[in-house]
């Protein structure tokens, strides 16, 4: 190795060293240690235990992917901790771990919602809520908080009671807004989900664009059970439309629409490129004339693998050909501008990030979740971002 390239890796190694020192150097000063709990379900929990400290009123629910577990999101909830250790609990979800993630976004999301108020209920002194999904989890959770949205201005009720999950009736918080499970929403966080399923030109990369390879992993979507069916939009039920389609709207049960409406914050983390499972429009939800020009984008001086960030800005208001009215339009592209429609009546921060090296080629989907510290490290500064930039 040259003599330049080592010295830009000691040069990382005292920044990281210089960084760790600096957040011990606090904790101590507050007088916390950071505690992880695994707890008999299987899930991780993560907090700070502070002496004489306040208790977190900010709760954190992170979802992992397909085939994940809760520790997939080990490292980015003790920075979380430690970035605020006075303020938030993170409790990193496994009722939808590994082969459980097969069973479809409606069951895994249902899972996730009575996960979170058992959680609620171990913490009585919780008055705000965040999600953060890792692909499929990003799905998961959107499913979760439409099921535990409450749009009462009176009342702690954590869900609706076809939910089967009984709410309380405790005075209200300050907060006079909907609420989340009886919280109030602030980030709703997605790191490569599939927002517009996996279903048509290049949302899925590994695929190389092509239309027969794309046409043989939808007929044979049912590998993934009814999560494959929900990803690759080929579920029907009485005639409606897919579930992913269905999820940009408000329905009769479940507002999907409002629950994502009542977050302060909504984003979406993309990569690029090298990301093999999640294409980058559709974790971006973007239109391909709408994504940003490779060529001019330039990296972030403070996150080296951010090359773009879109901050939320009103949803557009321009002309749009109803898909009702275009008959030549193709079935996928119809339900697909549906959902991109539907979805970006709301605001989004979009934040694009690459990845370099041979081996990023291949581990991207993870790397920008730190899915594990010593393989997927070069994803530290996304998640870097995410803290820094996170609405308390």
């Amino acid at each position: 190795m040259e003599s330049s390239e080592l010295n830009r890796v000691d040069g990382r190694k005292d920044r990281t060293r210089r960084k760790k020192e600096k957040t011990a150097s606090y904790m101590v000063k507050l007088g916390c240690f950071v505690t992880e709990t695994d707890r008999e379900d299987g899930s991780l929990e993560v907090e700070a235990e502070c002496v004489g400290g306040r208790k977190p009123t900010h709760l954190i629910v992170m979802a992992n992917g397909i085939i994940g577990r809760a520790s997939d999101w080990r490292y980015a909830a003790k920075q979380l901790v430690k970035a605020y250790p006075q303020d938030v609990v993170v409790h990193c979800s496994k009722r939808n771990h590994t082969m459980l993630t097969f069973d479809g976004v409606d069951v895994t999301g249902e899972r996730l919602a009575r996960e979170v108020i058992s959680v609620i209920d171990r913490h009585p002194n919780l008055q705000k809520i965040s999600f953060v999904g890792h692909s499929l989890g990003g799905l998961i959770c959107r499913y979760a908080i439409a099921r535990l949205y409450d749009p009462q201005t009176c009342t702690n009720s954590h869900a609706s009671s076809d939910s089967g999950v009984k709410g309380s009736e405790d005075a209200c918080p300050a907060f006079d807004g909907d609420r989340i499970a009886g919280l109030e929403p602030m980030n709703f966080i997605t790191f490569a989900t599939p927002h517009l399923g996996c279903r048509g030109h290049k949302q899925v990369p590994m695929f190389c664009g092509s239309y027969a390879v794309e046409k043989a992993a939808s007929a044979a979507s049912g590998i993934l059970g009814r999560t494959g069916k929900h990803l690759f939009l080929t579920d029907k039920a009485a005639g409606r439309p897919p579930l992913l389609v269905r999820m940009v709207n408000d329905c009769e049960d479940l507002k999907f629409f409002s629950a994502l409406k009542s977050f302060k914050r909504r984003v979406l983390y993309a990569n690029i490129r090298s990301d093999n499972v999640v294409g980058w429009r559709t974790s971006s939800i973007r239109r391909p004339n709408e994504l940003p020009e490779r060529q001019q984008l330039s990296r972030n001086p403070k996150y080296r693998h951010i090359m773009h960030i879109e901050l939320a800005k009103p949803p557009s208001d321009k002309e749009v050909i109803p898909v009702e009215s275009n008959a030549k339009r193709p079935k996928t592209a119809s339900m697909e501008e549906e959902m991109i429609r539907g979805l970006t009546k709301l605001s989004w921060e979009r934040i694009d990030v690459k990845f370099n090296g041979i081996l990023q080629r291949i581990l991207a989907h993870n790397t920008i979740q730190v899915n594990n510290l010593y393989i997927f490290g070069k994803g530290t500064d996304v998640v870097a971002h995410m803290i820094d930039s996170f609405l308390l």
